[in-house]
């Protein structure tokens, strides 16, 4: 049996490395093929040896574009290279152009194809990602849902409960993995001068958030507020396109917020699993901060994580004014939640239920009466 896992942004090899390392692990035969979508494979070549992972056998370098444009160009990549090194399935992550592509080109081929982290719904169909979620998961054949809710989701909308399969969130077994290999690096904390449990971390980069003056400057205010209540400092890792947003809009940062440069993946989990707690537009960053057992308060009217907040590890902001509400309510948080994505085991279920299902559909095309059977 042969495995492409195909991905093309940091967050996929993220969420992908656990199910590379347990390929590995069991020797069996997969390749990467990388699309290049946020980035070139040579910048991305030390994320791979940072993250202790083998680099990826196929480049597209497609880089970003229109979602027309960018998707197109990875569709024909990725079929041309299906075509020559064929897989018995395919492994996509996520909601991202990569995955359009990557399932497109697969399904056209009649390459079976797995989705992992199947069912997240944000119920908000302005969101690109949602596009991209729903159009996977009904064009894939196996479908890896994270938690109970996302396959009550992907049931509700018709799919068959045995393409289906509960297997936790590959998140938990990255965080783990990643966090222990970070301990090898830089000191993240000692370099800033911070003391765990004595700081708040803050993220902002959608551009529902970003590119509306008075939603960031709600954000900001709230940021402001935050800081007048608590006196812990806030750190701010600014995205590149925020700090733009603030400089356009001639916003003053708040007191207390301390704006640094963006950060590494790894020294970016040691500031996560060191925060008081944690304020957020990223879906990643609710998953790892539940998972971490950091209150987490999400700016966002919505979130495809709900189970962080059924749990009592997140509150939703929504507006601006109810920034400082949800972090009052968060700072008394017992964070003695369960963590809903599974206990690390995610990779494991996945590759085996892959292989399970492929082995299957093997036999029934050898031996037809089996469908009977």
């Amino acid at each position: 049996m042969k495995i492409a896992i195909i991905l093309g942004t940091r967050p996929e090899i993220i969420k992908m490395s656990p199910i590379i390392r347990e390929c590995e692990k069991q020797g069996i035969d997969y390749y990467i093929l990388h699309t290049g979508q946020h980035y070139s494979h040579e910048m991305d070549k030390i994320f791979f040896e940072q993250l202790k992972l083998p680099q990826a056998k196929y480049n597209l370098d497609v880089g970003s574009g229109k979602h027309g444009e960018q998707t197109a160009k990875m569709l024909a990549g990725i079929e041309e290279i299906l075509i020559t090194d064929r897989p018995d399935v395919v492994l996509v992550q996520g909601d991202t152009n990569t995955v359009i592509a990557g399932v497109l080109a697969a399904s056209k081929l009649q390459i079976k194809i797995g989705h992992v982290e199947a069912g997240l719904r944000s119920f908000d169909r302005k969101m690109p990602e949602e596009t991209n979620r729903i159009i996977a998961d009904h064009t894939s054949d196996y479908l890896f849902a994270p938690t109970e809710t996302s396959k009550t989701h992907l049931l509700n909308e018709g799919i068959p409960t045995e393409r289906i399969f509960v297997t936790g969130n590959t998140v938990v077994d990255a965080a783990y993995q990643n966090l222990e290999i970070s301990k090898y690096g830089t000191d993240i904390l000692k370099k800033l001068g911070l003391e765990e449990k004595k700081y708040f971390l803050a993220t902002v980069h959608r551009a529902e958030n970003v590119d509306s003056e008075e939603r960031l400057g709600g954000i900001l205010n709230g940021l402001s507020q935050i800081y007048k209540e608590f006196g812990l400092p806030i750190i701010f890792p600014i995205h590149p396109r925020t700090a733009k947003m603030i400089g356009e809009f001639s916003l003053k940062l708040p007191e207390g917020t301390r704006l640094i440069k963006p950060l590494g993946y790894l020294e970016f989990l040691q500031l996560e699993s060191g925060a008081r707690l944690i304020l957020t537009d990223s879906g990643g960053v609710q998953e790892e901060s539940c998972i971490f057992k950091i209150p987490c308060v999400t700016l966002r009217y919505n979130t495809e994580r709900p189970e962080t907040v059924d749990v009592g590890a997140n509150l939703i902001a929504g507006s601006a004014e109810k920034i400082i509400e949800c972090a009052r309510k968060m700072m008394e948080s017992n964070s003695e939640w369960e963590n809903p994505y599974g206990d690390g085991n995610a990779a494991e279920l996945t590759l085996r239920n892959a292989v399970i299902g492929c082995n299957i559909e093997a036999s029934i095309i050898q031996n037809p009466e089996q469908i009977h059977n």
